[in-house]
């Protein structure tokens, strides 16, 4: 029988991968894997592609997807034009620009590449699918899984499971890396509870450099590099 490596340990995960617990009302949660058939296919190119191995990894650990990033990919911090342009994967059923796949991926191009980064870091998130919530005006936005008090006390054990998954696919747990710092309070809070990593080094998130601090972007990408780069 033909040894599992990475990429069919993170395969099996997202394939099984299913929230069955409560929300508060105004929250849903979107699993892309089962509502496009291509999500599940161009998930699968991507981590053959470029985890076909058991390398020991560091973690680098979001939020939670977006709706047009991974809640649509399937891929983390990657949307449908980056997942063509940088990773080589097109994705026919859908177009997708997402500003924090838009930092990431330039980060990782001045780090040397997709194929140099992810043979190093792989990136997922504690709440692994997709959430959003309804506006007033009955529109569905994201939502992170701390927005609210109520959502974060439901899906914190499914947190807490998920991270569990992760370390076990065969992550580096010396030193993971958070993204955000309101999130990484919340990993902090769960890590003194459950013991997971040994040292939380925090990032600013993608989407927050993007946005606010663009004109700063290159001190920003010499950060990351300079931060994740000294750990491999």
């Amino acid at each position: 029988m033909k040894k599992k490596v990475f990429a069919d340990k993170v395969i099996d995960f997202n394939s099984n991968l299913q929230y069955n617990g409560k929300l508060p009302k105004g929250f849903q949660v979107l699993n892309p894997y089962m509502d496009n058939p291509e999500t599940m296919k161009v998930m699968q190119e991507f981590y053959y592609k470029f985890y076909n191995d058991n390398n020991l990894r560091k973690f680098i650990i979001g939020i939670n997807p977006s709706r047009h990033g991974a809640g649509v990919t399937g891929v983390p911090f990657t949307d449908t034009k980056r997942l063509e342009i940088a990773c080589g994967i097109p994705m026919k059923s859908a177009y997708t620009h997402e500003v924090s796949s838009v930092f990431m991926y330039d980060m990782i191009e001045s780090f040397g590449g997709v194929k140099t980064f992810y043979k190093s870091f792989y990136i997922n998130s504690p709440f692994p699918l997709a959430i959003v919530r309804q506006t007033k005006s009955r529109n569905w936005l994201n939502a992170n899984y701390y927005d609210d008090k109520k959502l974060f006390e439901s899906v914190k054990d499914f947190m807490i499971q998920s991270l569990q998954q992760h370390i076990s696919l065969g992550l580096d747990t010396s030193e993971v890396f958070i993204l955000g710092k309101k999130n990484a309070s919340f990993i902090d809070l769960l890590n003194q509870e459950h013991k997971l990593f040994q040292k939380l080094t925090i990032l600013e998130h993608p989407r927050y450099i993007q946005q606010y601090k663009s004109k700063d972007k290159q001190l920003y990408i010499d950060k990351y590099i300079s931060t994740l780069g000294a750990n491999i």
